[in-house]
């Protein structure tokens, strides 16, 4: 293919829509791949949005690892960057162009795994052609790490990145943040792993300086993917806040906010978060990934909103139990007052009887003198003045209230009164 044709195509786009500019780049990436034939062109710099030379590059390559989605692909696709970039103008341009490009091929390509055994096969022909470079070892091994991240195969991963040979072949890079923040992953979502050790190699990934957005992506997904744990909420919230600090524009980082609020059970926020997030995603580019984020931020906020009604319906039980609580001591109280009143007005009517059918008795039958009957009336009326008060007494020791007095008596935590 003549290269000077496809500079001056992409070069007149550079100053296009993006619609156009996508459109153009996407065109010469189907001609490149038709023709069997790599982009002939060098990167200039790590600007996904205008640099038409880096997106048709991003086209080509996400075409040809949908195509073939091997590590043997990627480790091409990481020689062709290392020979088409250009390090004296812009340094950090090919860091951000590996991270970006491995673990985003790798989410597009996340249902063609490849086995234990086909991997250790490539990878000695990976090492081997490329003699055993450590930067194409490591985007290769970034690739597979990221298949097996967007498949949430945490054990998979933990022992890939801990003994297979690709990764052991990245050499010095095992100690990136990023393969640090993969560690970190893998580490939350195994069984077999503890949370402290998770946590402590996500501290060690988050501090690292500089710290590149992809080691930003990966710890914050890892806190929302790991199965629960105490603090999780807060230690999600707390991350993505300082991500959104650094990164106020990032729809994805706006949506781990939102999840991280919603564990905490701060649902207003998050409502609006999550809104923000939806807000700021981009409906150019990949339709596929448009749609997927989409469709993620709405089942975020499709939870979020289940959350708002279930608080709402929580607090309004609350109150009711409050005032149902509140009528069942009333009750009980008046119950109880009108049970002593009962026994207290048959015992005094009681009492009454007995006394005036007893003096009846003395008064009118009898030969005992007034003196005698007199006694006789007094130690009646005094029996019966005791009796009825043991009576009421009793009535008072039965229904609690020589105990304490309901209207006073706080309702215990579990709403019930004993």
């Amino acid at each position: 293919m003549d290269v000077a044709s496809i500079n001056t195509r992409l070069g007149r786009v550079a100053s296009a829509d993006s619609r156009e500019l996508d459109r153009v780049c996407e065109e010469v990436a189907a001609e490149l791949i038709d023709a069997d034939v790599e982009p002939p062109f060098r990167v200039p710099s790590a600007d996904f949005v205008t640099d038409p030379w880096l997106i048709c590059a991003d086209r080509y390559w996400r075409r040809r690892l949908l195509h073939q989605p091997t590590v043997e692909v990627a480790a091409c696709c990481a020689r062709w960057l290392h020979d088409h970039t250009d390090p004296p103008v812009r340094p950090s341009a090919r860091p951000d162009i590996i991270e970006k490009w491995s673990l985003g091929y790798a989410f597009i390509t996340k249902d063609t795994v490849e086995s234990r055994h086909d991997l250790t096969l490539a990878t000695g022909r990976i090492v081997e052609t490329f003699q055993g470079s450590t930067d194409i070892c490591y985007f290769a091994t970034l690739y597979h790490a990221g298949k097996l991240r967007a498949n949430f195969w945490f054990d998979e991963l933990h022992q890939f990145l801990e003994s297979s040979l690709l990764a052991v072949a990245a050499g010095q890079h095992r100690d990136d943040p990023l393969f640090t923040g993969l560690r970190a992953f893998a580490a939350f979502g195994s069984r077999t792993i503890t949370t402290s050790h998770a946590l402590e190699l996500l501290g060690t990934a988050w501090s690292a300086a500089p710290r590149p957005r992809a080691v930003v992506d990966v710890c914050l997904n890892a806190l929302w993917a790991a199965p629960p744990f105490p603090g999780q909420g807060e230690q999600l919230r707390r991350h993505s806040a300082e991500a959104v600090a650094e990164y106020p524009d990032d729809h994805l980082f706006r949506f781990r906010l939102a999840s991280g609020q919603r564990m905490c059970g701060d649902y207003t926020d998050a409502l609006a978060t999550i809104d923000t997030a939806l807000r700021l995603l981009p409906a150019i580019g990949a339709r596929i990934s448009h749609e997927l984020l989409q469709g993620q931020y709405l089942r975020e906020r499709a939870t979020i909103l289940e959350g708002l009604d279930r608080a709402a319906w929580s607090s309004d039980q609350q109150t009711r139990w409050r005032d149902q609580d509140t009528a069942n001591r009333d009750l009980r109280r008046t119950l109880q007052t009108s049970a002593i009143r009962a026994v207290e007005l048959v015992t005094v009517f009681t009492a009454a009887i007995a006394f005036a059918v007893g003096s009846l008795q003395i008064t009118l039958t009898g030969t005992l003198p007034l003196r005698d009957r007199a006694l006789l009336l007094v130690l009646l009326g005094a029996g019966l003045l005791l009796f009825a008060l043991l009576t009421v007494a009793g009535a008072w020791i039965i229904t609690g209230r020589h105990h304490s007095d309901p209207r006073t008596t706080p309702p215990d935590p579990g709403g019930t009164q004993r």
